[in-house]
């Protein structure tokens, strides 16, 4: 699981959608759409992934799909992911 996590988090958009969902909130797909300048099916591709690696969750609202971070992400992948987000200092 932890190399599916990696990998998920591999890439720039996926990571920068986890840097976005990090706040806690629910997001539309629409708006990480705008925020990332992806179109809908990249991003809806970018989100499964994410899905599938058990980072995300998703909820259907109407004709959109809201995301955010698993809730009960076991506290292994929390510590990865914040390390993750954490952006690099260079000196």
């Amino acid at each position: 699981m932890i190399l599916t996590v990696l990998s998920a988090l591999a890439e720039p958009t996926r990571l920068a959608t986890m840097r976005i969902l990090h706040d806690g909130n629910e997001h539309c797909v629409c708006d990480l759409m705008q925020r990332l300048d992806a179109t809908q099916s990249r991003m809806s591709r970018h989100m499964q992934v994410l899905k599938q690696a058990g980072l995300v969750v998703d909820r259907r609202d109407a004709q959109w799909v809201r995301y955010r971070i698993r809730p009960d992400l076991p506290p292994h992948l929390q510590a990865l992911l914040a390390a993750a987000l954490v952006e690099e200092v260079m000196a």
